[in-house]
């Protein structure tokens, strides 16, 4: 059933049929010709997979980065950053990486950064002569930080599967993302000196002191956001519907760049957004299912167990069982599956849980920006205007560097685990 289902999948993407109808087609027909389960079962379980608290934060996260890109916010990150880095050769390709580390601390959703900022700055850096292609895949990679700066769903859903703390997990995801983050502009910076890009990055760009003046309100939205989410204020779905009322506030009442007229436009454009990238989850939660239920994952999970009897070789079979599971399986549904597996083993093997718990995130991320499910690559490619298959050459390069921070994540548990020890 598993070969029939991948090759099917396979198949109807080579045919060039949407990726959503393509995971359920595969799946659908796993189902009807390997199973006894009746069909209603792919109702069931494509509304069930959406039919979850967490994932109401992305239609929520789409509002509220449609919101502050049509009231100004988004804009005055980007000069906020741009202020900062914009200064050199590649500066605006740099203040993507930067303006997603920002707004990743207010969404905890990559799909919703890479609209959000995307919005912003790929026009922009089209506009400076960047390739098209170059700018969604960095965007794409930039918006992977969603999910690894707090507030983090994903942390969240392992802090509940594996029984740890979720407000020691998103103290220990600032490390790592700030690994990434850095790691992500020294290697752009390079590419756009090799390749002689952003040499007008310095055009438009203002004063730190004034785009600080201009960004403040930008800036106190994660001060908000997180401060609730640590203070027990607000859970993180709750903290994307004050999103939603701090953009529509700013960009309403104070910057006054959204009128009611133009709320209807923003709210459509939402709706189409979200139906999109939930369909795809939908889809993906169906092929989940059937994978799952096959117990690939588990026996997979099992046999590392057993077979592996050191840490650094059981980290390193995980890393590549979790960048493969990644590619083909929904996040969510990954880390609720595997986490009550694997974090035993890894605390049997002395690894930290909360530091495991970092590693699965990092790695499980890095499926939001490799296909075939790469949700960040399809709303990338949505607001560039171009294919995937024009988008994944570019992409290959930011994937490896990703890579690279995830074996120092991984063999280095300090970059974890420091911010936890200072508080």
């Amino acid at each position: 059933m598993t070969s029939f289902v991948l090759i099917a999948m396979v198949a109807l993407f080579a045919l060039s049929v949407p990726i959503a109808i393509a995971i359920a087609g595969a799946a659908i027909g796993g189902i009807a010709l390997f199973t006894e389960m009746p069909l209603i079962v792919v109702a069931q379980k494509l509304m069930t997979t959406i039919d979850s608290f967490p994932l109401m934060a992305i239609p929520f996260f789409i509002l509220a980065g449609n919101l502050m890109e049509a009231g100004g916010i988004s804009n005055r990150l980007v000069d906020f950053a741009k202020s900062i880095v914009g200064g050199v050769q590649g500066g605006l390709a740099c203040s993507c990486v930067l303006t997603c580390m920002i707004f990743a601390s207010v969404s905890g959703s990559s799909v919703a950064t890479t609209f959000a900022i995307g919005a912003v700055i790929i026009p922009a850096m089209i506009k400076h002569a960047y390739p098209k292609e170059f700018a969604a895949a960095l965007q794409a990679t930039s918006a992977e930080l969603g999910v690894i700066i707090p507030p983090s769903i994903p942390m969240i859903l392992y802090g509940v599967s594996a029984e740890v703390s979720i407000g020691e997990l998103f103290v220990a995801g600032i490390g790592p993302g700030l690994l990434i983050g850095g790691a992500l502009t020294l290697f752009t910076y390079t590419l756009c000196k090799l390749n002689g890009w952003g040499k007008s990055d310095r055009d438009g760009r203002i004063g730190f002191v004034k785009a600080t003046e201009r960004a403040a309100l930008a800036l106190l939205m994660p001060v908000i956001i997180i401060g609730g989410i640590y203070r027990g204020v607000f859970t993180p779905t709750e903290a994307s519907v004050v999103a939603v009322f701090y953009g529509l506030f700013v960009g309403l009442v104070v910057y006054r760049a959204i009128t009611p007229r133009d709320l209807v436009p923003i709210l459509r454009k939402s709706v189409i957004s979200s139906a999109m990238i939930m369909f795809i989850i939908a889809a993906a939660g169906l092929f989940s299912f059937l994978i799952t239920r096959a117990g690939i994952p588990a026996a997979i999970g099992a046999w590392i167990a057993e077979t592996f009897n050191a840490g650094w070789s059981f980290l390193l079979a995980v890393n590549l069982f979790l960048f493969i599971v990644g590619m083909f399986i929904e996040t969510s549904a990954s880390i609720i599956v595997l986490a009550p597996i694997l974090a035993p083993v890894a605390i049997h093997f002395g690894i930290d849980p909360i530091h495991f718990g970092l590693v699965m995130v990092v790695n499980l991320a890095l499926g939001m920006i490799t296909p075939p499910f790469g949700v960040n690559l399809f709303a990338a490619c949505q607001v560039a205007g171009i294919s995937l298959e024009r988008m994944v050459p570019r992409l290959v390069p930011f994937v490896l560097v990703v890579i690279t921070c995830l074996m120092i994540i991984t063999y280095v548990p300090g970059i974890s685990l420091i911010f936890r020890g200072l508080l």
